[in-house]
């Protein structure tokens, strides 16, 4: 609960220094500029908020929804919207992806559940294939540059026999 505590405040504070920089700021056009910049740390806090609940709802149902949200972000914010949608959304959603496959390559009962309860072999490697390079990102961030930091031995990841595992526990 003190993590949710933490981050409410610093969104707080982001929103409260941008507005004291809008008020307090010698000109028009500066605090135009700032009060631009609080409608835009408005819209990022409201397409993460929507990330979150669609997270919370289940990727299976995020098809509809996403159609949905992608159409009013561009109709608000235009296409560079849309574009920091499709962003954050392969960003967030392949973060998860890439942290359960590689709770699968260590073995976690967990991620076999996690897997078996969201997805069919063809949508695995669908999502496999689409987030190669979110798996990849997150092995060197969190296995590579540590065992750099603290000299230990490297792990060898193989996504393709992880991936043929998967035939087996999701057919």
């Amino acid at each position: 609960m003190q993590e949710y505590r933490s981050l409410a405040l610093i969104v707080l504070a982001i929103f409260v220094v941008t507005l004291l920089g809008a008020y307090y700021s010698p000109t028009f056009e500066a605090q135009k500029t700032y009060l631009e910049l609080f409608v835009l740390f408005g819209s990022l806090l409201f397409i993460f908020s929507a990330l979150v609940v669609f997270a919370t709802i289940g990727f299976g149902s995020f098809a509809i929804y996403g159609a949905i949200f992608l159409a009013a972000v561009m109709g608000m914010y235009g296409v560079e919207g849309a574009l920091l949608v499709v962003g954050m959304t392969y960003l967030v959603w392949g973060l998860a992806f890439s942290m359960e496959f590689l709770l699968l390559h260590f073995g976690i009962k967990s991620a076999f559940k996690w897997f078996e309860e969201r997805y069919t072999y063809k949508n695995f490697l669908i999502e496999y294939r689409v987030f190669y390079p979110m798996i990849w990102l997150n092995l060197i961030a969190l296995e590579w540059l540590p065992a750099l930091l603290y000299r230990e031995k490297f792990i060898h990841l193989e996504p393709s026999k992880i991936a043929f595992m998967m035939r087996e526990v999701l057919e």
